[in-house]
């Protein structure tokens, strides 16, 4: 093959290939056979613009629970509680245990140190509700509760951040929100599991039984609390002989067993209120500033200078030209507040044709039409290291639409798992959520966002 007929196939190729292998190749017998000139051209004359958009209803794509409201100059008013069903345990204790040896039930609310935006000491009360009603597969933020609901309480609490439970014995690094429920509940599930025993055998047949909770924030404000966990606890006693002969006798043991959980395969769902601040509204409607407020609150929506940089490419780059990085750089600016609250650590850069479709079906970022960015607080930005798969991707359209290069940047909650082997730890994503981790905001500086498109080219003279 010529040297010549070389380059040809590599251009030919450039949407598969790094252009640097090429030019590598070239490097080696290039100038001893014909006059040509190899450069790497880097381009970053590009600029970004948006807007900010209204998402105030986000989809139920996470275990995460929030309770509670804050109000705050700089962010606003937010308020936050959850409905839940259960999934249940497939086997209860029945072997040396009668009814009557149920002693009390708890809902136990599970939260990590530190987890709750606001103060620590405000006393904050909640009550707890049965549902009525199963609840729908489809639900968001915006749900509505009501028809759903016994409106009678069921259970109430009151709570502060630094009383809860911390079992210091079991070195647990959790604390936790305990609500006693009515003992008659543990005594109808034992009931229940003795006569019909196929209603614990799925949640969906579970529910028929018992649809759930309504747990909503009725006292107090300050504090927003991000529950990472919520079962129901049943506390019981357990009669068995031990021993033999003369020794023989009657022992009681106590135990205390999560019958019920919130796990992925049900549905929960937080109910979010979320009023902006009138400072937040100014710089979004006055000074167009491009603001995300989570959860439930803003996304930003971004014009991605695609034909300028096809046009840059084709044009710089005729001869034999190889795209091999296109990276972006967007400015995130914390907004100053007397909350703590920061900017969302993940966020998604998504084509806004395909967000809706993306969060539906649970998928995960593919690099070339959907981008995750983590926030760095060294550089105060969200960074893509390369979005070449997605020039790539466009490269053939000889006019671009609107869909072609309209972006949403949208918080997102981020889920991740580990492998080992041997001396390193892999981690991969394996979920991406709308975001309810906590309340969160930024300013992202559009205006000054960095694009740096980098190409090889051959240029060869005969």
């Amino acid at each position: 093959m010529s040297f010549i007929k070389h380059l040809y196939i590599c251009a030919g190729i450039s949407t598969l290939v790094l252009g640097t292998s090429c030019q590598d190749n070239t490097s080696e017998v290039g100038s001893s056979l014909v006059s040509d000139q190899s450069e790497v051209i880097i381009d970053s004359l590009f600029t970004v613009s948006g807007n900010t958009v209204q998402n105030s209803a986000i989809l139920s794509r996470t275990t995460m629970q929030l309770l509670g409201g804050i109000t705050a100059p700089e962010y606003g008013q937010f308020s936050s509680g959850f409905v839940t069903q259960f999934m249940p345990a497939q086997n209860i204790d029945t072997d040396g245990v009668s009814i009557n040896d149920i002693d009390s039930v708890k809902l136990v609310m599970f939260i990590r140190p530190g987890g709750f935006t606001g103060d620590s000491i405000v006393p904050m009360g909640l009550t707890v509700y049965k549902l009525t009603r199963q609840l729908p597969a489809s639900i968001t933020s915006a749900f509505d509760p009501n028809g759903y609901y016994n409106t009678q309480p069921w259970a109430t609490a009151m709570y502060s951040a630094n009383a809860l439970h911390n079992d210091s014995i079991a070195n647990l690094a959790y604390r936790t929100i305990s609500v006693p429920l009515p003992r008659e509940f543990g005594q109808s599930l034992y009931k229940e599991y003795v006569d019909n025993p196929t209603t614990f055998s799925t949640p969906q047949q579970f529910a028929k039984f018992f649809p759930g909770i309504y747990v909503k924030s009725t006292f107090g404000s300050g504090r927003v609390m991000n529950i990472v966990d919520t079962r129901i606890n049943i506390h019981y006693t357990r009669h068995a002989t031990i021993g033999s002969g003369s020794s023989l006798r009657d022992t009681t043991y106590h135990f205390t067993r999560s019958y019920l959980a919130v796990t992925p395969e049900i549905i929960t769902d937080n109910i979010i209120s979320y009023t902006m601040s009138a400072q937040l509204e100014n710089s979004i409607n006055s000074d167009s500033q491009s603001i995300l407020v989570a959860p439930a609150g803003t996304e930003v929506q971004m014009n991605f200078p695609a034909t300028e940089i096809l046009s840059s490419f084709r044009s710089q780059g005729q001869g034999y030209a190889v795209l091999n990085k296109v990276s972006l750089s967007i400015p995130a600016e914390s907004i100053k507040n007397s909350y703590g609250i920061k900017p969302p650590a993940n966020v998604l850069i998504i084509l806004s044709r395909d967000k809706d479709a993306f969060f539906a079906n649970n998928k995960i970022n593919d690099d070339k039409t959907s981008f995750l960015a983590t926030y760095s607080k060294t550089s105060q930005s969200y960074d893509i290291a390369n979005m070449r798969d997605y020039i790539l991707s466009i490269l053939s359209k000889e006019k671009l639409t609107p869909e072609d290069y309209t972006f949403t940047i949208t918080p997102v909650d981020v889920v991740t798992e580990s492998t080992s082997g041997g001396y390193y730890t892999e981690s991969y994503v394996t979920g991406i959520n709308p975001y309810v981790n906590a309340p969160a905001m930024t300013r992202l500086r559009l205006d000054k966002a960095k694009i740096k498109v980098t190409f090889s080219k051959q240029t060869i003279n005969n």
